[in-house]
C-alpha cells in the first residue's frame, strides 16, 4: 500500500495527502511529510491535506454509522474485536474517545463507526473530531518531515536485495502458514457443528 500512495501523493500532491489519510491514514500523513522534506510542497498543505482527508473520512465513518446502522458493513465493523473495545471506551470517556481513538491501534474505522451508534451527539463529535484530526495530521506529517530523510538513509542501507528476497520468502511463508491453520481450524468448527 506504502508504494501505491507514494504514487499517488508524487502524482497528485497534497491532494494526494488528503486522499490518502482519509483511506489509509497514518502512512499518507507520513509519506506527505516525506515529500513536503523533498520540495514537492509545503510541510503546511501537507498538514493541512492530511487535517481535511482524516476529519472527512472519519465524519463519513461517524454518519455511516449513525445512518446505516443495519447495513451489511456497518454490522461487519460491528462484529470486529475493535468495535467492541471502543463501545466500552465510549461508555467510560466519550469526549476522551473522540480526540484520541485516531491515536490507537485498530480504531481507525471501528471508532467513529462506534461512536455514531453510540449517544454521543453529532454536534459535539464534529468540533472534536476537528480538533483530534489537526493534532494528528500534524504529529505524523512532522515525523515525515523530520525523520523522512534518515529513514530512507536506514531502510537503504538495511534492505539490500537480498534482504528483500529473504523478507518476501519469510512473509510468503507465514502468509501461507496462517492460511493453512485458519482453514485447519474452520475445518475443525465444521466437523464440530456436523456431528448430532
Amino acid at each position: 500500500m506504502s508504494f501505491s500512495l507514494a504514487t499517488l501523493i508524487h502524482h497528485f500532491g497534497a491532494l494526494g495527502v488528503s486522499l490518502g489519510a482519509g483511506i489509509e491514514g497514518e502512512t499518507a500523513a507520513v509519506i506527505g511529510g516525506i515529500a513536503a522534506h523533498h520540495g514537492l510542497f509545503s510541510p503546511i498543505a501537507a498538514w493541512l491535506a492530511a487535517w481535511f482527508g482524516s476529519f472527512t473520512a472519519d465524519q463519513c465513518f461517524f454518519f455511516l454509522g449513525r445512518w446505516r446502522r443495519g447495513s451489511r458493513w456497518v454490522r461487519a465493523i460491528s462484529a470486529k474485536p475493535a468495535f467492541s473495545r471502543a463501545i466500552g471506551l465510549i461508555e467510560r470517556s466519550p469526549i476522551t474517545f473522540c480526540i484520541a481513538f485516531r491515536f490507537i491501534y485498530g480504531m481507525r474505522v471501528a471508532g467513529p463507526v462506534a461512536i455514531g451508534l453510540s449517544n454521543v451527539r453529532a454536534r459535539l463529535y464534529r468540533p472534536l473530531n476537528f480538533i483530534s484530526a489537526g493534532v494528528w495530521a500534524a504529529t505524523f506529517t512532522a515525523l515525515g518531515f523530520i525523520f523522512g530523510h534518515a529513514v530512507e538513509i536506514m531502510l537503504r542501507r538495511a534492505f539490500s536485495p537480498l534482504h528483500v528476497a529473504i523478507l518476501a520468502v519469510l512473509v510468503s511463508v507465514a502468509a501461507i502458514s496462517i492460511w493453512l491453520w485458519r482453514n485447519h481450524r474452520k475445518a475443525q468448527a465444521e466437523d464440530r457443528n456436523t456431528v448430532p
